[in-house]
């Protein structure tokens, strides 16, 4: 999945040039007359959680009543982001015709996120068929995800996007479309950056003429990197970035409107040879990325809406791969990261094996549930990482003044020194560990 997600950017930039090319698909029907739900507002934090989830096509919200209990359950034990999109992945055409607008599945999503004491977030993208060249009152599934606004619906997209804020109050934080998705200009082969950075002005204004605590940020491109070199401002043994997402992200800097917060999204894996220079050193990208962000935006709190470290077919075990989702949080919390949504990847009832999922299709919890609520509890926005030093290179460790957690990442027990106790880890084990007083 992960591997799909970088190789199909240049999928969704080819389709540009065709994006009047729609199906017709279904139709989209306009919802019933019906006030907007009162959502219970998010749980008052002292800190900002830093860690969370993207609800993606299948979640709890319209599950079996028992498994949407337990999923409630494990997300809300602890308070984390929960961030929805607001027209696919769960949701449906949400203003299928100009001025009629169906919020039903948004509805039910937002619902949810609040009942399990979520800290909302919404992503504005996509946009209905017939701001993109499509019919109105019908939706084109195939081409939601890879087609912009045309410019001359970038108001009525902000128009969307207004309501959207009306419709939910309680939410605060809002990222501007996703991945660039359709604004790829293929003569000139580099993102769009202009194209996007007008959509995003006129949104970005609109929200604040909602309310103008809102919180908003962009530019939520993907970031790619070759393990071959080439000409890049920014490259290390984890291999080399793209220039021209780089080029698209000083762009949106230098001529956004205003940003709360900036959006990037990536994968460890390169485009042309996995993780390089092993599965775990690669994490090092995203921490060498954010600290490239946080000068260029003059220290603007940075999101990654997306991470991915797992290459296609790997085979990981299930404790390979939640070894490597730790590390690579270890990673963001040093590199100053303020929001990590991680894209939970459910599967419809009835599927047995999950890889990676928050909850079992049963409802059951599995083990990245405990990391994210592990990593929320204990390493939010504002704590104070403290150095703890392990004897053994293969075990990382983070740590605070109340609690560290410890990774193995090698495939065989290792025993080591850490905060001055010796330790023995399992296989990939992750070892949670007071400090300090309490």
């Amino acid at each position: 999945m992960a591997v799909l997600l970088v190789v199909g950017i240049m999928v969704y930039a080819g389709t540009r040039g065709s994006r009047d090319e729609f199906k017709g698909g279904e139709v989209a029907k306009a919802g019933p007359s019906q006030p907007a739900p009162t959502l219970a507002p998010p749980p008052k934090l002292d800190n900002w959680p830093r860690w969370g989830v993207t609800h993606t096509q299948y979640s709890a919200d319209n599950a079996p009543r028992p498994v949407a209990e337990q999923a409630k359950g494990i997300l809300g034990r602890v308070p984390l982001l929960q961030n929805q999109h607001i027209m696919g992945w769960g949701a449906g055409n949400p203003e299928p015709s100009p001025g009629q607008y169906n919020f039903t599945e948004l509805n039910r999503r937002m619902s949810f996120i609040a009942s399990s004491r979520g800290m909302p977030v919404i992503t504005l993208c996509c946009a209905p068929d017939w701001m993109k060249g499509g019919q109105a009152g019908r939706t084109d599934w195939s081409k939601n995800h890879t087609v912009a606004p045309k410019r001359e619906h970038f108001d009525d997209f902000a128009k969307l996007a207004a309501r959207i804020a009306r419709q939910y109050p309680t939410v605060k934080h809002f990222m501007v479309w996703n991945e660039f998705k359709g604004f790829w200009d293929p003569t000139t082969n580099r993102w769009d950056a202009e194209g996007y950075t007008e959509l995003y002005n006129k949104v970005y204004d609109a929200l604040k003429r909602v309310d103008g605590d809102i919180q908003v940020g962009g530019p939520y491109v993907p970031i790619e990197t070759t393990a071959a070199p080439g000409p890049s401002e920014l490259s290390g043994p984890w291999g080399t970035v793209d220039q021209r997402a780089l080029d698209a992200i000083e762009y949106w800097i230098e001529h956004k409107k205003g940003a709360d917060f900036i959006v990037v999204d990536g994968a460890t894996m390169t485009t042309d040879k996995g993780n390089v220079p092993d599965d775990f050193a690669a994490q090092a990208k995203f921490g060498a990325i954010t600290s490239w962000l946080r000068k260029k935006a003059n220290d603007m709190p940075v999101w990654w809406a997306e991470w991915y470290v797992e290459p296609q077919n790997s085979g990981w075990s299930e404790e390979k791969r939640t070894a490597v989702q730790a590390t690579t949080m270890m990673e963001f919390a040093r590199s100053g990261v303020t929001s990590a949504l991680y894209w939970n990847p459910q599967q419809k009832g009835g599927v047995k094996e999950c890889h990676g999922c928050v909850w079992a299709a049963d409802g059951q919890e599995m083990p990245m549930a405990g990391l994210l609520s592990g990593f929320t509890r204990w390493f939010p926005v504002g704590v104070a990482l403290e150095q703890v030093q392990s004897s053994d290179a293969r075990v990382k460790v983070l740590a605070q003044a109340q609690q560290l957690v410890m990774v193995n990442t090698a495939d065989r027990d290792v025993t080591a020194t850490v905060d001055g106790r010796q330790v023995t880890l399992k296989p990939y084990e992750i070892k949670w560990s007071g400090r300090g007083q309490g």
